[in-house]
């Protein structure tokens, strides 16, 4: 096989060769093709170019080793367009789908088994991007209790350090690796403390055209979530958008993966390899990582899936005030009459675009452009739950101003309905006890007082139908889908639990 044999070459190729377009070649142009690879594979080698002879080929593992790394480093020299200095990149076209930004990039999806919680996840994924590239299902192991489980760890098995990655730490750094070649710039950044920190820097342009990428953590609860999942769901209160003016932001987080772990003498080129991140065009990239770590990146939504029966663990508030809690029947219903042919699809999520709400941002909102009512509504609520362990916080009345900046209601039923849906993900879910705990702090019961005082606030929808913020119709004329409101049905529904003695959100 090292000198010209046309009929060697020809069945050699065919059967061999896996670019479809080459086999096809070597069948009808198997000279040209010889003489190609044969130039190719002596230049590579450093090969004097007068001593070039095409009519022999070096096909030692040592020459195609370096024929392959030279190539290699050539098309990612003259890949564009790509700046090396600030990593600003072309993004290749996605599908054009209207999405709908959360508030929140961390969600909750409870209900019983074979609900469609997997899929709803698959197809959200479908949706815009490809399984293959921006989903990755992980299974949770009941025996997971630290934060290594999830995001790897240092081994010394073998007598020196070496990092075992996991799945989840090799798709955030896949989800990284879409930042770089999105359009974005990644580099580093002094901020208001003095401390320098990694950032990406961009326009709402490139941003219209980033896809999400979803991490599901299937069965989430079977081990603890506050242990496994306590890294993740310390830094994300870390991520900051810092939005310029209507088009240019910077988005920063803290380190998900310190710069120390990253930095290891014994292993970094390893981890390198291991993370996707080998070629010379990441070099710089890389280099951040090793300097400030790896963050969360700002296309990442984790997903967790739900389900609460004896085998599984509750949760704590922590984990609550950190994530939207769906109640999945409630918000995505199986409604076996629409088994066959479904009249409505829930609508396409996207990754958040705000971090802490700010005043000016309620001027697009028509229902309440100086968020007045949205405080209101929120003074009332935590004034019943004042004194008790479901008292809100700044972060809970940040997330209401998220949601209703995000969703922009056009008038008072609107409004109501994203109340009523911040009702739903962040202030039930809290609630859980007996008669003795589900007590105001003028000693009257909780739940009662609470579904009086909402009555009242919700009044536009309480006894009617509101529309339906996450759901569409299939018909063109007809996209507006509406529902019962969810908070007066889920609080009925927790009364009739603490009537036979303890209560919970959870179905």
């Amino acid at each position: 096989m090292t000198s010209y044999v046309e009929k060697e070459w020809r069945d050699a190729g065919s059967k061999h060769f896996q670019d479809l377009a080459l086999k096809s070649m070597i069948t009808v142009q198997t000279k040209p093709c010889f003489t190609t690879l044969s130039k190719l594979i002596s230049w590579a080698n450093q090969e004097d170019e007068a001593k070039f002879d095409d009519s022999t080929i070096d096909l030692s593992v040592h020459a195609l080793d370096e024929s392959i790394k030279r190539v290699t480093k050539l098309i990612a020299k003259y890949t564009p367009p790509i700046n090396s200095s600030n990593f600003t990149s072309s993004a290749p076209p996605i599908k054009n789908i209207p999405t709908t930004p959360l508030p929140k990039p961390f969600l909750l999806l409870a209900g019983i088994s074979g609900t469609g919680k997997t899929r709803f996840i698959r197809k959200q994924v479908e949706a815009l991007g490809s399984l293959s590239e921006s989903y990755c299902l992980t299974s949770v192991r009941p025996d997971w209790h630290e934060p290594s489980d999830l995001l790897g760890y240092v081994s010394r098995l073998k007598g020196q350090s070496e990092y075992v990655s996991t799945d989840v730490i090799e798709f955030i750094a896949k989800a990284w690796r879409s930042i770089f070649h999105g359009g974005f710039t990644v580099s580093s950044k002094v901020d208001d403390c003095g401390e320098s920190k990694l950032v990406v820097q961009g326009n709402s342009e490139a941003l219209n055209r980033a896809i999400p990428y979803w991490l599901c953590l299937d069965e989430m609860n079977l081990a603890p979530v506050e242990q496994y999942f306590a890294d993740y769901l310390s830094i994300i209160e870390t991520r900051e958008w810092d939005w310029a003016n209507s088009d240019e932001f910077t988005y920063g987080c803290d380190a998900l993966l310190s710069a120390s772990v990253i930095n290891h003498q014994d292993y970094t080129e390893q981890l390198r390899k291991q993370l996707g991140f080998k070629d010379e065009q990441y070099d710089e990239l890389w280099q951040l990582f090793c300097t400030y770590g790896i963050s969360i990146p700002f296309n990442l939504i984790v997903a967790g899936t739900v389900n609460m029966d004896e085998t599984t663990h509750g949760f704590s508030r922590k984990v609550i005030d950190r994530a939207l809690s769906f109640d999945f029947g409630e918000f995505f219903p199986n409604d076996i009459d629409e088994f066959f042919e479904a009249k409505s699809s829930p609508k396409t999520l996207s990754f958040p675009i705000y971090s802490q709400a700010k005043l000016e941002k309620f001027e697009t909102v028509t229902a309440d452009p100086d968020a007045s009512k949205t405080t209101t509504f929120f003074k009332v609520i935590n004034t019943v739950l004042k004194g008790t362990p479901f008292e809100l916080a700044f972060r809970a009345f940040n997330e209401l101003c998220l949601s209703v900046i995000s969703f922009a209601p056009e008038n008072e039923e609107h409004l109501a309905a994203v109340f009523d849906d911040f009702l739903m993900c962040k202030v039930l879910p809290r609630i859980e006890g007996d008669e003795d705990k589900l007590t105001t702090q003028e000693g009257e019961p909780l739940l009662e007082t609470l579904q009086k005082e909402i009555s009242q606030t919700l009044s536009s929808i309480w006894d009617s139908e509101r529309i339906d913020l996450l759901r569409e119709g299939k018909e063109a004329a007809n996209k507006i889908v509406t529902v019962q409101c969810r908070s007066k049905i889920k609080l009925t529904a927790m009364q009739i639990k603490l009537d036979n003695g303890f209560t919970s959100f959870w179905p």
